[in-house]
């Protein structure tokens, strides 16, 4: 395995996720499940519009996945849904397709960079980021319905 892999800081943000939890009252909930290795993230997001503004995440992942949810906990409020899947893009393309590390607020996921070298740990990776997504396209839903 790389040395950059498991770098000082990927481990770093791996003991460091804020917001772990579940919010009282969510507006979207959504859990995301890595069939390969068994990693599961569990997030609840509350919108104003399309922004967040309230965000709660349970992961259960290796120390990439943890990294990844870190980095997404420490800067996803107050982004907007675009902002999110934006950031998504970029690093999935970092991953997949060997695309430059994401940049703007989600800047940090460079340090996943190694993490294009083991295919079966994309997934995981990725998992963060995928049930954010799915949870602030409830919400948004939802909140179209009241």
């Amino acid at each position: 395995m790389s040395v950059d892999l498991y770098s000082g800081r990927v481990l770093e943000l791996a003991a460091t996720i804020p917001n772990v939890g579940t919010l009282t009252a969510p507006q979207g909930r959504a859990l995301k499940l890595s069939r390969l290795c068994g990693s599961t993230v569990s997030v609840d997001v509350n919108m104003d519009g399309e922004t967040v503004v309230a965000f709660a995440i349970e992961p259960k992942a290796c120390a990439l996945g943890q990294a990844s949810a870190s980095i997404l906990s420490q800067n996803i409020i107050g982004r907007t849904r675009a902002e999110i899947a934006d950031a998504h893009d970029q690093f999935r393309a970092m991953l997949k397709e060997r695309g430059p590390p994401p940049t703007g607020p989600f800047w940090e996921l460079r340090y996943l960079e190694a993490v294009a070298d083991y295919p079966p740990r994309h997934t995981s990776t990725l998992l963060a980021f995928e049930a954010a997504l799915a949870a602030i396209d409830l919400a948004l839903c939802a909140n179209q319905e009241t």
